[in-house]
């Protein structure tokens, strides 16, 4: 059977085993939230009882807490084509945003337009927007069509703020070519990697991207609001004003100066303390990318998702396709637009299939290759067609919204 002969020619399909996945579930969610990796309690459990437990105070140099965010900020760089001492894991991904942004525009004073698209994450935009009713300087957030992009760069934008991969469809932005199109205009290019980091290998230094953020759980498995992270190229970083000038981002935190210094590099976007136990999850999940070659992890993602494509679209004529069939245009999901969406996955996770739903019509799928089999996806496949055959989402209890979808 060629599904067999798929996984078994799999060359990660041994990562499986590094998951702690709950009996009789297929997990299509990964692009919201990433499995458990095994190794993460135990880990969590050492930093608790021993690190916490008995070095106390003197954690932060016996254990190296302190250096958490630049030690996991240079795992992170290497799966998205940084060099090291360009990312450091701190804060949220709105936080990072807002600091960058804020730094970009600090570059750019006699431009005024941030430039984005309707497909971005409404976060990112409800940062544009109220950094710029902060600043009170004539900035604008200016929205087109993710198709638009391109052409709606010109001299009137400072920063070009993109997510790469679209989180309701899925579809992918071409970095290179929006990044040089920025920089043609004299702006400066942001990149949002939160469906990116981990799903598929990205390349910000080889497409001169000037700043990234992204968070860590999801494709990175971090845990529930995992730290997120931020990039800055080298060029900028000794040259931009962190808009949060905390004391971590301070030259000498421990000089205790009344005057804010700058520290060197990308340190300085630091703000806070750190927080030692969520960064220690994030850490101990990232060692299961080490030897993980990223050209493979793709080539099984489009697979995966190329398979599952052709069975829905088989089997459940109801469901209409909406991310870009070309797999070169697409991240590492598949959504689809159904009118009775909502209730459709809920159904669907009933049965063991957990993927989510995005308002108004979009049922998501998100396929990570770490632990995610072609067998998986077929049987995923037969479940969703028998639900819709039976009608079986036609039911109360699966129409009543959650807060969470």
């Amino acid at each position: 059977m060629e599904i067999e002969r798929r996984d078994n020619e799999d060359l990660l399909a041994r990562k499986r085993e590094a998951f702690d996945i709950p009996r009789g579930v297929i997990y299509l969610d990964g692009n919201s939230l990433g499995v458990l990796p095994r190794a993460v309690p135990a880990r969590m459990a050492e930093v608790v009882s021993r690190e916490w437990g008995e070095s106390l105070i003197r954690g932060w140099n016996d254990h190296d807490w302190i250096d958490l965010p630049a030690r996991v900020g240079d795992k992170i760089a290497r799966l998205i084509g940084a060099e090291p001492g360009t990312v450091v894991a701190t804060d949220s991904t709105c936080i990072n945003l807002f600091k960058v942004l804020a730094s970009a525009l600090k570059l750019r004073p006699d431009r005024k337009a941030i430039l984005s698209d309707s497909g971005n994450f409404p976060t990112d935009l409800y940062m544009a927007q109220g950094l710029s009713a902060l600043l009170e300087a004539g900035h604008e957030l200016k929205i087109v069509a993710p198709e638009e992009v391109e052409a709606a760069i010109d001299k009137s934008v400072a920063v070009t703020m993109i997510t790469e991969v679209d989180y309701k469809t899925g579809r992918r932005h071409d970095m290179g070519a929006i990044t040089k199109r920025a920089h043609e205009a004299g702006a400066l290019a942001l990149w949002d990697l939160a469906h990116s980091a981990g799903a598929f290998a990205v390349d910000l230094a080889g497409a001169d991207a000037d700043f990234a953020v992204g968070c860590g759980y999801k494709y990175l498995n971090g845990g529930p609001g995992a730290p997120a992270f931020l990039y800055v190229a080298p060029k900028h970083q000794d040259v931009i004003t962190p808009p949060l000038t905390g004391w971590m981002g301070h030259e000498a935190p421990f000089a205790f100066d009344l005057d804010y210094r700058p520290a060197k590099g990308v340190d300085r976007m630091r703000v806070g303390t750190p927080p030692v136990l969520s960064l220690s999850a994030l850490d101990t999940a990232l060692d299961v990318f080490a030897d993980v070659d990223m050209k493979a992890l793709r080539e099984k993602s489009v697979s995966l998702c190329e398979l599952f494509i052709a069975e829905v679209e088989a089997r459940c004529p109801d469901l209409v396709l909406a991310s870009p069939r070309d797999a070169a245009a697409r991240g590492s999901q598949v959504s689809f637009r159904c009118d009775y969406g909502y209730p459709l996955m809920q159904a669907l996770i009933a049965r063991g299939v957990i993927g989510d739903f995005r308002a108004p019509d979009i049922v998501r799928f998100g396929f990570t290759p770490l632990y995610l089999s072609h067998m998986d996806v077929l049987k995923a496949a037969e479940i969703l067609e028998e639900i819709v055959a039976t009608r079986a989402w036609d039911r109360e209890e699966f129409r009543k919204k959650a807060k969470v979808t």
